[in-house]
């Protein structure tokens, strides 16, 4: 799993594992499900495309933050579970969620459609 890249900031690797708009969101919603398929997914992020989705679940696999679950069955069945490793990243999105909800309470910065999903409230 090691890469050649260089980082100058432990932030910077960060970022590069799990930036980016649909990644903490796939880590936070397993974080509430267990288990997920792809399906699920589409329903729970409406707004991302299935080729951006299948590749971010695929980085998130290669980084050891996923684990697929691939069934070999006609038609095809395939489940996302967190890894320990994306289990230790849960709070931090979860943390992540919060802080916008209180910085959307303060300067009222848009308008939420998906609000209290969750019992964490951080979504």
């Amino acid at each position: 799993m090691k890469t050649h890249k260089k980082f100058y900031c432990n932030i910077e690797l960060a970022l590069d594992i799990i930036g980016g708009k649909w990644k903490p969101l796939i880590i936070y919603h397993l974080s509430h499900k267990d288990v997920l398929r792809f399906g699920a997914f589409k329903r729970l992020i409406p707004d991302v495309n299935e080729r951006v989705l299948s590749r971010a679940l695929r980085e998130l696999e290669e980084n050891d933050i996923i684990h697929r679950h691939d069934y070999n069955e006609n038609p095809p069945r395939v489940e996302y579970k967190l890894t320990q490793t994306g289990k230790n990243l849960s709070p931090i999105i979860v943390g992540l969620g919060n802080w916008g909800k209180d910085y959307n309470e303060t300067y009222e910065y848009a308008d939420m459609v998906f609000i209290n999903q969750y019992d964490d409230d951080s979504c």
